[in-house]
């Protein structure tokens, strides 16, 4: 008995390490170029970007994406070139001139309600339609606050795309 328990023991712990240690090499993966972590999230500065399959202007567009602000994620870097992705996957390699470090997020409920504190019981501040895009502000760990047109609020983070599960932002 005591041999089983410790054997769990082990195999749990073994495999609690494990998650970890992918976790913070996941993390501490940099770009070869700019040597920003990857991924990471960036916005669209242009109103509108072509998404190319390759990294180069030879290749061929696959997409245009044309929405300013438009949060998008870097998976990887290639001279002046980023692979990008939008919320629903969709990407490709954009030149990096067309990005902004500028945060943004993109609101994923029908008519979410913005809350004047980070508190689901507060008060409603206003409502955000879905697909609308907002400037990410303060983040703490459940809860971002957003704004957009002269209003802001706080948002559940699941609610929002274009921020990290664990991201803190003062």
């Amino acid at each position: 008995m005591v041999y089983k328990r410790v054997n769990n023991w082990f195999l749990g712990t073994l495999a609690t390490v494990f998650c970890l240690s992918t976790s913070v090499l996941h993390a501490a993966e940099r770009g070869p170029v700019t040597n920003l972590p990857l991924p990471r999230f960036v916005s669209m500065k242009a109103k509108e970007g072509n998404v190319r399959r390759g990294p180069s202007l030879t290749h061929r567009i696959d997409w245009v994406f044309q929405h300013s602000n438009m949060p998008l994620l870097i998976t990887a870097e290639f001279g002046h070139w980023r692979r990008v992705q939008d919320m629903e996957g969709q990407g490709g390699w954009m030149h990096y001139a067309l990005l902004s470090g500028v945060r943004t997020v993109v609101v994923k409920t029908p008519n979410l309600a913005l809350r004047l504190k980070p508190n689901i019981a507060a008060a409603t501040a206003v409502f955000a339609e879905e697909r609308a895009i907002a400037a990410l502000e303060e983040c703490i760990i459940d809860w971002c606050e957003i704004s957009s047109g002269g209003h802001s609020g706080w948002a559940p983070k699941a609610d929002l795309w274009g921020v990290w599960d664990h991201e803190i932002r003062d």
